[in-house]
């Protein structure tokens, strides 16, 4: 399941993530999305989980937690609609 984080500092970096992530169960990949032109975090990641279940208790459980000083907005990542 792939999962979005919001809200992130500028701080975090992949490897904080997947620490956060990993008791929750198995981790896929963990992204910062970055500005591709200066490199500072764009505030948002994204996380892979391949268990749902787990996936599922990772955002229940983290959602709106204290990351880096700041409240994150963790969510099942949605496809957008191309019109």
């Amino acid at each position: 399941m792939n999962i979005h984080i919001s809200n992130l500092s500028n701080n975090v970096i992949d490897s904080d993530l997947r620490r956060l992530f990993t008791p929750f169960g198995e981790v896929n990949s963990v992204e910062v999305l970055r500005d591709k032109y200066n490199g500072r975090s764009k505030g948002n990641a994204l996380v892979v989980m391949p268990v749902e279940k787990e996936a599922r208790q990772a955002i229940v459980s983290l959602d709106h937690s204290i990351m880096d000083g700041k409240i994150i907005k963790v969510e099942e990542e949605r496809p957008t609609t191309l019109w």
